[in-house]
């Protein structure tokens, strides 16, 4: 079992850094206008969410009063399932144990809060000690957020067990419908309970839509004075490959900034820098221009249409589908659909996407990337899924990779044309594949 070392001192060097205030600086002001006041010092700034994330987990299990207690045990981490796979990775990489806590049915992002106690109990039973529950308030997986009454819930289990709550924020700002859905953060829950010491705040710039990717080329532009960017993959303008920076917020206590230390030493012992361009780009996102902001909004706007249509479509045939809300994705189940679908050779969540894929392309992954148990029939289905994509992929072609994460999210829903005909293919796809016949 790998173990992190405890490690002394701070991260004023990292601090010092120009070009990482400038975007810690930005960060305060993005977490400002959602009602998380913060300071510079209470931000950390990575190349890369999971990088953050692992820091974070690490800091946590060495840090008194963190959660982990120095993990004289074996230590572990509880995730909802399904979640982002970087997630369980990250904890892994610590030599942690993961155990994934089945989400409850109105939402997913953050574990049914009963059995996130008896997970707990069994962690301890087994000689662990829990230090760290990972959630999102606004989950990209299935498109949901949590009612807030809900989240409270999940908050005072996870305090009550002396859990610190990473939340991953990272897709807030996607809601389809601002005003009908309420993405609350476990920090507002928690200052207000006096309980801020349990809670750190994530966010990856990389979940933002195309308004974001094309404000982020323009402040590398500007950064680089309209220089092309040289390098593997590398345009004029673009952000160099690679990947997009990551926030972590801390609390304003004494125990918060000495949490927040802890993780900017070990980012500067990792190295973890931006370069100054791609700073410079992210503190311009940071600071939501209009422009971008009305983007955002539009690009929002319309993604809710899409995913709104392709819920109609799926629940018509019969799936069980939570409702969209935000993001980019639709979580389907078709175990209703069981007996038909292992007809067809279908009796898993791998076999699944194969099928998916082979039909409509890389744009369906199996639950089981997403700590659904393999047997369970769920796949998740991208919304922007594009006309013709049934074509394309032909119905004799291979079941290749799926996209990598975020890749088909990236697509501009002003690129989905011919909607009505993308619909008539998720539905005959569906419908043909549970329908009782066999090829």
């Amino acid at each position: 079992m790998r173990r992190t070392d405890q490690v002394g001192g701070g991260g004023a060097e990292l601090l010092a850094v120009p070009s990482a205030t400038a975007v810690r600086t930005a960060a305060c002001g993005y977490w400002h206008r959602r009602g998380l006041p913060a300071d510079p010092p209470q931000v950390a700034v990575a190349p890369g969410a999971p990088l953050l994330l692992l820091a974070v987990l690490a800091a946590a299990a060495g840090a008194p009063g963190g959660g982990g207690e120095g993990l004289r045990a074996p230590g572990s981490v509880l995730l909802p399932h399904p979640c982002p796979p970087w997630h369980a990775a990250q904890a892994r990489q610590l030599g942690r144990t993961v155990h994934t806590v089945p989400v409850p049915a109105e939402c997913g992002g953050v574990p049914d809060p009963f059995a996130l106690l008896e997970a707990v109990r069994r962690s301890r039973g087994a000689g662990e000690v829990p230090h760290a529950l990972v959630l999102s308030v606004a989950d990209d997986i299935t498109g949901t957020a949590p009612p807030p009454e809900l989240l409270h819930e999940v908050c005072e289990a996870a305090v009550a067990e002396g859990l610190l709550i990473v939340s991953d924020e990272t897709w807030r700002d996607t809601s389809h419908g601002p005003h009908d859905t309420v993405v609350v953060s476990p920090a507002e829950m928690l200052t207000e309970a006096g309980r801020a010491d349990h809670v750190v705040v994530l966010a990856g710039l990389d979940a933002m839509d195309a308004a974001m990717d094309a404000a982020m080329d323009a402040a590398m532009d500007a950064a680089t004075d309209g220089a092309p960017v040289t390098g593997p993959g590398s345009g004029p303008g673009e952000v160099p490959p690679g990947p997009s920076p990551g926030i972590a917020r801390f609390a304003a206590t004494e125990r918060g900034r000495a949490f927040g230390e802890r993780v900017h030493h070990l980012l500067t012992e990792l190295g973890a820098r931006l370069s100054g361009p791609v700073a410079a780009a992210a503190a311009a996102t940071l600071r939501e221009p209009a422009e971008l902001l009305s983007r955002r909004a539009e690009a929002a706007r319309l993604r809710g249409e899409r995913a709104r249509a392709l819920h109609r479509v799926v629940t018509g045939t019969g799936a069980v589908c939570r409702p969209p809300h935000l993001g980019r994705h639709l979580y389907l189940d078709l175990d209703p659909f069981r007996p038909r679908l292992a007809a067809r050779g279908v009796t898993d969540a791998p076999r699944l996407e194969a099928e998916l894929v082979r039909r409509l392309g890389p744009y369906a992954q199996g639950g089981h990337r997403f700590g659904d148990a393999p047997g369970e029939l769920r796949v998740r289905l991208a919304t922007d899924l594009p006309a013709g994509a049934a074509g394309a992929a032909g119905q004799d072609g291979g079941a290749g990779e799926p996209v990598a994460a975020g890749a088909a999210g990236r697509q501009p829903p002003q690129e989905w044309p011919r909607a009505p005909g993308t619909l008539a293919q998720v539905q005959s796809v569906l419908v043909d594949l549970t329908d009782g016949s066999c090829q």
